[in-house]
């Protein structure tokens, strides 16, 4: 998803047309729309003659095509297909990719920082499929999570509604450890987690969770996901991501700070 964002950028930064572009493929100009938006992948000869049309340095374009070659091995995602709907690799892709992460989270755990038995309970309670289903969903999860150790990790930077804590998933022991769980994540130096208390009152994030995506490639423009009940919207226009950070700047600024997120988590603990 990120390099057919990039392969568009490429072409608007050389002011060429998609009908110009997609004279050169001898395809439609709906083929370039739907490879620039991830809609079918990236044939690198296709990929090669476009780059050429748009003028890309040789250094750049060989960079580019290398990505194009890796993007079209399966990610380490790829064997989890079977378990998750097929617009939710596209987020899985996005994480992987991405150098910041900002989530506003109204009702539960985000994922990168769920325990394995929270992450059952929040699956099972919304699964049709049977027990080896929600072990792979659980599985996959988990596995997302190496995300925040790895190099060059992302930062990840989190607000989270305290309905998110006073909501059971599992028994009272289920809730302490992934609470827990957060305050480990309190100390890593790339997490940021800000709770936003009921004391605040009503707020411009209320309407539901939603993540921003940003990526170290200039040219590309801030990702916003959001999920509904059978499916997910990924923004990419301009002043839709910015209406997001905007909201998020302005939850960041209203929540409790870092400092005071950790000891509320503390306190929530020591309640259970």
């Amino acid at each position: 998803m990120v390099l057919g964002k990039r392969l568009g950028a490429l072409r608007e930064r050389a002011r060429v047309s998609r009908e110009a572009a997609a004279g050169v493929l001898d395809v439609t100009p709906l083929t370039i729309r739907r490879m620039e938006n991830s809609e079918v992948g990236l044939k690198p000869p296709y990929v090669r003659a476009l780059l050429e049309k748009y003028g890309v340095a040789q250094a750049e374009a060989d960079e580019f095509m290398e990505l194009v070659r890796d993007a079209n091995r399966p990610g380490w995602w790829h064997r989890y297909r079977d378990a998750v709907p097929a617009w939710f690799s596209a987020y899985v892709s996005l994480e992987d990719e991405a150098s910041l992460i900002r989530t506003y989270e109204p009702h539960y755990v985000p994922g990168l920082l769920q325990t394995e038995e929270y992450a059952r309970g929040v699956l099972g309670a919304g699964s049709h499929g049977g027990v080896d289903e929600l072990e792979r969903r659980v599985a996959l999860r988990i596995k997302r999570q190496q995300l925040l150790t790895k190099p060059e990790a992302p930062v990840l930077w989190i607000l989270m509604e305290e309905a998110v804590l006073r909501r059971p998933v599992g028994e009272p022991a289920v809730m302490r450890a992934q609470i827990g769980r957060l305050i480990e994540a309190t100390e890593l130096p790339n997490v940021t987690l800000q709770i936003m208390p009921f004391a605040v009152g009503p707020h411009l994030g209320a309407f539901g969770p939603f993540h921003l995506f940003r990526f170290d490639i200039t040219e590309l423009p801030d990702i916003v996901y959001t999920e509904n009940l059978t499916g997910a919207v990924y923004l990419d226009r301009r002043p839709d991501s910015a209406a997001y950070l905007q909201v998020l700047d302005s939850l960041s600024a209203r929540a409790a700070s870092v400092s005071d997120s950790r000891d509320f988590l503390q306190n929530i603990r020591k309640e259970l």
